[in-house]
């Protein structure tokens, strides 16, 4: 699955678009990785990553905030979306 991802205007936070309907309505937003694990195997996995602070599911896209202790540019984005890739198969609801 191919992951294409956008800058945002907060710098602290990730866009990423699977080409796919993420929510067929509605939106979901994760501050902890308690309630990301059980709602949707994508959002706890999503947590794992670290500095990974919030995770929002939108109809067609995810966004991934980090804390400001932690960059962008190197691994946290390449495992975010191996973490993506790896958890949610195109065939699997993104939520439970």
């Amino acid at each position: 699955m191919f992951i294409q991802t956008e800058a945002t205007p907060n710098p602290a936070t990730l866009k990423f678009l699977p080409g796919k309907v993420v929510l067929e309505e509605g939106t979901a937003d994760f501050r902890d990785a308690d309630s990301a694990t059980a709602a949707s195997a994508l959002a706890g996995r999503l947590f794992g990553v670290p500095g990974v602070v919030g995770v929002f599911f939108g109809y067609d896209f995810v966004t991934v905030t980090k804390s400001d202790e932690h960059d962008w540019q190197h691994s946290s984005r390449r495992s975010s979306a191996r973490s993506w890739s790896i958890s949610c198969p195109a065939s699997r609801s993104w939520l439970r």
